[in-house]
């Protein structure tokens, strides 16, 4: 049975509609909580097992080459390190210190389960960059390291099945802590209610936003210049790490170019990552044998559960000797597992109105930081196991 599209044009109208349907499905809660990424890789492994699509064809090829790189470029546009430098030193140990768990729980697990599962040192950098700096991460150190098709869909499927209940749970986790007496006797460090309110000047969270075909130009010009001359200069390493080194080389300059405040000031720039973004995950999807995916996905999870489980524990153990107050230690652990937004989401939820830039802010480090230690976690692996 041949796939009913074949030809380049008709898959890239696949892939088009793909995406266009993840997105507009976001209205329907549960779609909502499944989330775009991970409907159009569910989406995409039907269809090519379906048949309806080819298991390879050349836009496959174009797209996985290029969507990840400039999709992360993009991401990184928004980057303020001056507004990181002026933070206040609670936030930002909470904030590394997640980092820090996830990478040491990551590294140790990473070398239990590097045997037990395919490509398990890719994996383990993986899990550290979606749970430093959120799902994007994932995807640029999977494309780094060079990871099958299946491996990437079978941990974002576990990213999914441990990463959204605990996401949840940190949604509650504001009225829980307080509430009860025994929390607050526990943990008493935190701010008052007036200092949650805030000063009344906080920005509308996730306000419309509007740009221009200008903006875009601009930014695509940027990211694919970006993404070009970092390729050239990860040509002259050594061809063991020039994947990896291409990821990093972007990661560090568009930081750079960011820091330029009319680059800053481009709007759309996140939209216009997630659609590239969304567009390499379809090309993940097609790539996946659902028998062999069945098979991987479930150590998968676990090696995901004890990561996530892992490195909580490991987390809310250090802020709480540091004294940290619980509301920086539970956005650190939001901005890490999923990123500034959602971050800033939960504080919203709970009304901590001084504390959504904050909460912003904390995520972006975490994305900042998440390929440069995912990476280093995922070598560091390889080396010590010989994997």
């Amino acid at each position: 049975m041949f796939p009913i599209f074949q030809s380049t044009d008709a898959v890239l109208a696949v892939i088009l509609c793909l995406v266009a349907f993840a997105f507009w499905a976001q209205r329907f809660k549960p779609c909502k909580m499944i989330g775009p990424a991970l409907i159009v890789i569910i989406l995409g492994i039907l269809l090519v097992n379906l048949k309806i699509v080819p298991e390879s064809s050349e836009v496959y090829g174009t797209l996985s080459t290029y969507c990840i790189p400039i999709s992360m470029s993009l991401y990184l546009m928004n980057v303020d390190l001056k507004s990181i430098i002026k933070m206040s030193k609670q936030p930002l140990i909470a904030i590394f210190c997640a980092i820090f768990s996830v990478s040491i729980v990551a590294f140790i697990f990473g070398c239990i389960f590097a045997d037990s599962i395919d490509e398990g040192w890719k994996v383990a950098g993986m899990f550290v960059g979606t749970y430093t700096g959120g799902s994007s991460n994932l995807t640029a150190i999977a494309t780094g390291l060079n990871a099958s098709a299946s491996t990437i869909a079978a941990a974002n499927a576990a990213d999914y099945v441990v990463g959204m209940p605990t996401l949840v749970l940190m949604f509650l986790a504001p009225a829980l802590m307080k509430n009860s007496k025994k929390f607050q006797k526990f943990w008493p460090y935190s701010f008052t209610d007036e200092e949650l309110e805030g000063d009344g000047s906080q920005k509308e969270l996730m306000a419309s936003e509007e740009w221009s075909i200008k903006e875009i130009a601009i930014l695509l010009a940027i990211a694919v210049s970006v993404v070009a001359v970092s390729t050239k200069l990860s040509s002259f390493m050594s061809a063991d790490f020039a994947s990896a080194g291409r990821i990093l080389l972007i990661s560090t300059i568009s930081i750079i170019v960011a820091q330029v405040p009319a680059v800053r000031q481009l709007r759309g720039a996140m939209n216009l990552g997630l659609f590239f973004g969304m567009m390499y995950l379809v090309i993940v999807g097609f790539s996946v044998n659902i028998k062999g995916f069945l098979t991987s996905a479930a150590t998968i999870t676990l090696f995901c559960l004890c990561v996530i489980a892992g490195s909580l524990l490991l987390h809310v153990l250090i802020t709480r000797l540091l004294k940290i107050r619980y509301e920086y230690v539970l956005l650190g652990i939001v901005g890490a597992i999923a990123d500034g937004t959602t971050s800033s989401l939960v504080a919203s939820g709970a009304r901590w109105k001084s504390l959504v830039s904050v909460g912003m802010l904390m995520g972006v480090i975490g994305g900042v930081c998440g390929n440069y230690v995912g990476i280093a976690v995922a070598y560091l692996i390889r080396m010590i196991t010989g994997a």
